[in-house]
């Protein structure tokens, strides 16, 4: 009698105790979806990479991303000259270089009157100068390029720069006066007080204290003239001056037909001077402002 009054009672088939517990719970499966998501777009950025890397090795290269079946080196060997590599790309590095320091140089000479000064159209300024961002640049090429013969500026390294810089200075104006934002005006007051300049303070506490965010202004113009095309391959005309973000379309031969080995093997040449610039320069990035104990005393 005792062991029967102790053996448990069985629940009803309708009550709660006999249901069974969801095996996904809602938060779980929202945790993998995102998942699905985040590899889903890994995979739309790695397979042109894993494409680039597999057909510079490979001697019958085609759109498909496949191993090759015997990896070699003739690709490279075939764009390794002074025509197709070397010379472009010492262009390409004294057009986007000169063109950068004229953008950060400009951008920090605009933008510190912006960060330092208040009026009520700073904000609208700000904003009309954001605007000019969001024009095509195919739009304005017409005109510019109408100018540029006008000027005798056509076909001449330092015009074409000049436009480079000037398309990229509303942004990095933009970039650069938030950065300047973040230095104390009180640094800047003791400087005044020690008998220095605007131009002093700012060359001497202001730019010495934000070099992180002068790197990113640096870093965001260089890539985007870098990768730039439209500009040169309308303001250059003589074949010696392209630099590499033109010459890449030669690969691009008559009907249809496309050197693909080549071509990614030059499109990984062409690539390493921004992942070394961004390599070297990487410390400064994860710093941050060195402001402590600036303000102190």
């Amino acid at each position: 009698m005792s062991t029967l009054s102790a053996r448990p009672a069985r629940p009803w088939p309708g009550s709660a105790t006999s249901r069974p517990r969801p095996r996904w719970s809602p938060s779980r499966r929202r945790r993998l979806a995102a998942d699905a998501a985040l590899l889903l777009i890994a995979a739309a950025f790695l397979l042109p990479l894993a494409w680039l890397v597999l057909a510079s090795v490979d001697s019958d290269a085609t759109l498909r991303v496949s191993a090759p079946g015997s990896p070699t080196l003739d690709n490279f060997s075939a764009v390794w000259t002074d025509e197709i590599t070397f010379t472009p790309m010492l262009n390409s590095l004294l057009l986007c270089g000169g063109a950068t320091i004229l953008t950060v140089a400009c951008a920090a000479l605009a933008a510190y009157p912006l960060s330092r000064f208040r009026s009520r159209v700073v904000r609208p300024y700000l904003l009309t100068v954001l605007f000019t961002t969001c024009l095509p640049i195919t739009a304005i090429m017409v005109p510019v390029y109408g100018l540029f013969v006008q000027v005798d500026l056509i076909d001449t390294m330092s015009g074409t720069a000049l436009f480079l810089a000037a398309s990229q200075l509303p942004f990095a104006v933009w970039l650069m006066k938030n950065f300047m934002d973040g230095v104390p005006v009180i640094l800047e007051e003791a400087a005044w007080t020690d008998g220095a300049s605007w131009l002093q303070s700012l060359t001497r506490v202001i730019l010495p204290l934000m070099g992180p965010g002068i790197t990113v202004v640096m870093i965001y113009s260089f890539i985007m003239m870098w990768g730039n095309f439209f500009v040169p391959f309308m303001l250059l005309l003589s074949p010696e001056q392209l630099p590499a973000s033109v010459s890449i379309f030669t690969f691009f031969g008559n009907y249809g037909q496309v050197v693909y080995g080549q071509l990614a093997a030059f499109s990984i040449l062409y690539s390493t001077p921004v992942l070394l610039l961004y390599v070297l320069i990487s410390r400064r990035l994860g710093g941050g402002f060195a402001l402590g104990g600036a303000v102190k005393g």
